[in-house]
């Protein structure tokens, strides 16, 4: 059996009076884990205790089945960082094959590498441009290569999306998807993104005041709702609004484009919809259970605790 993503035992992180991580325990398996919390939550001080950068103050664990603040870790994870910290001056091959050495590897093996993973991130037509000319794309893109360059079997990612426009992050979040899914990687993923994380991520993790507060899969943590429904009609929908008073539906939103978020009464089926819809001469486009979504469920969950 493969060893756990995450194994902590009753892990504290104190700076002076500052309680940054409170008593967190978690057992998580190999997967994409997707890190959620508000600022403050202690997102960034758990993941450079997952790195070793930090000892916990109390409590153990492990990463992949290697001890806290083992230096085996360094060759277990690449740590892609929501800073820039780029090299003025390197060429962007330099820069990877230098991250290759820090991660132990020889340097004519850190330059072979660093070619092939640029390559694959399609990167080879700038591998010899300096980093100061690098897009805020390829800046991004740079860095997920530095922390790939030694093979590594779980990568720890800080708002891997950061400053990209619309294409750039499909794009950034699609590679995640692909390395996680084709190449075996395991991701933690942190970032404020929710839609980031409901794209990439089968697990979730919610930290709030250094407190794990939630932890499980979307499916598990999100609420079913039954009664609620994604409805979406073609035709004059005045008639179908009106019936939908009439029976007891309770119409939440209506952008005005045929599209509406409704609650049926008691025993109403999807079939009763459509009925519905037909009596008053809507045709029914779309019909989806309108179930709690990750950001719903994560401001739900943050106000409940504070």
């Amino acid at each position: 059996m493969d060893p756990a993503l995450l194994d902590l035992h009753h892990v504290s992180r104190t700076f002076g009076p500052l309680t940054a991580l409170d008593d967190v325990s978690l057992n998580v398996p190999p997967g994409r884990l997707g890190l959620l919390g508000p600022n403050g939550a202690g997102k960034s001080t758990l993941l450079k205790l997952l790195m070793g950068l930090l000892p916990p103050t109390t409590g153990s664990g492990t990463v992949l089945g290697q001890p806290l603040g083992c230096w085996r870790l360094r060759q277990m994870v690449g740590f892609m960082p929501e800073a820039d910290a780029l090299v003025p001056g390197l060429q962007g091959v330099e820069y990877v094959a230098l991250a290759g050495e820090l991660y132990g590897m020889p340097r004519s093996q850190a330059r072979r590498r660093a070619h092939e993973v640029l390559t694959y991130l399609e990167l080879e037509d700038a591998r010899y441009r300096k980093l100061e000319e690098y897009s805020t794309g390829m800046k991004q893109r740079i860095k997920l290569a530095q922390s790939l360059i030694h093979d590594p079997p779980a990568l720890l990612l800080d708002e891997p999306t950061s400053g990209l426009d619309p294409a750039g992050r499909d794009a950034m979040l699609r590679l995640l998807l692909k390395l996680g899914r084709d190449h075996g990687k395991s991701l933690i993923l942190c970032t404020h993104l929710l839609a980031d994380v409901e794209q990439v991520c089968d697990q979730v993790v919610i930290l709030d005041r250094g407190k794990v507060c939630r932890q499980g899969t979307v499916a598990e943590l999100c609420t079913t709702r039954k009664d609620r429904y994604r409805l979406q009609v073609q035709g004059d929908p005045a008639g179908f609004l009106v019936g939908c008073e009439a029976a007891g539906v309770d119409v939440l939103t209506n952008n005005g484009r045929g599209e509406y978020r409704l609650t049926a009464p008691p025993g109403w089926t999807p079939q009763s919809l459509f009925s519905l819809a037909d009596r008053h001469g809507t045709a029914v486009r779309s019909l989806t259970r309108d179930d709690e979504t990750l950001e719903e469920m994560f401001h739900r969950v943050i106000s409940h605790d504070q």
